[in-house]
């Protein structure tokens, strides 16, 4: 049975990834609705969305521990990383920093997060969350059209009001529209 398979009756497995930026808040509203759909959560901060909320609310609305460091002594000893990468059905990464979208394009492996999208042959997808001169320059756009082209789904960003209080394009997708894309036949779909 392949990890996106199901016995009747069996929960999906989502893992839902949190990198750094403001709209690491929303992640919370994500969890929330994900296990309101049926899905067994488990989260992993990077450390700058640990700066944005903490670990303890994601353990509270998740029920499951919370991991946000690649040396975790204790869940690493059975190497808690490549657990987690077998466990998922689907990784969602909400909000994909630029910094985090730049890690996935180039391979990079060096925090827990980086980590598990090498090692999980779950389908992955990611939620843009930045500036819009960001999300617009062309080394972005460049790290996004590599993972597109390794099938990695990219759930929007919006167009509209940012956190700076600029606009355009670069707005997180709300929570339900990023279920909703999770719950699609073929388990992802492009907003």
């Amino acid at each position: 049975m392949s990890a996106t398979q199901h016995r009747p009756g069996e929960r999906k497995h989502v893992l839902l990834g949190v990198s750094g930026g403001i709209a690491a808040y929303k992640a919370c509203e994500v969890v929330r609705r994900l296990r309101d759909a049926g899905a067994e959560v488990r989260v992993v901060l990077t450390e700058n969305a640990a700066r944005f909320v903490t670990p303890l609310t994601f353990q509270a609305l998740s029920g499951q521990p919370v991991r946000h460091g690649l040396w975790d002594a204790e869940a690493e000893m059975g190497m808690g990383h490549l657990e987690l990468a077998r466990w998922a059905d689907a990784v969602l990464i909400a909000p994909a920093s630029a910094g985090t979208l730049a890690k996935l394009a180039h391979g990079f492996a060096d925090d827990l997060l980086s980590t598990l999208c090498l090692a999980t042959t779950a389908p992955v997808a990611v939620a843009p969350a930045m500036n819009h001169r960001m999300w617009l320059h062309p080394a972005t756009q460049a790290n996004v059209a590599a993972l597109r082209a390794r099938g990695v789904a990219i759930l929007g960003p919006a167009n509209g009001p940012l956190a700076e209080g600029e606009s355009g394009p670069g707005r997180m997708l709300e929570p339900q529209q990023l279920v909703q894309a999770l719950a699609t036949p073929g388990g992802t779909h492009v907003a």
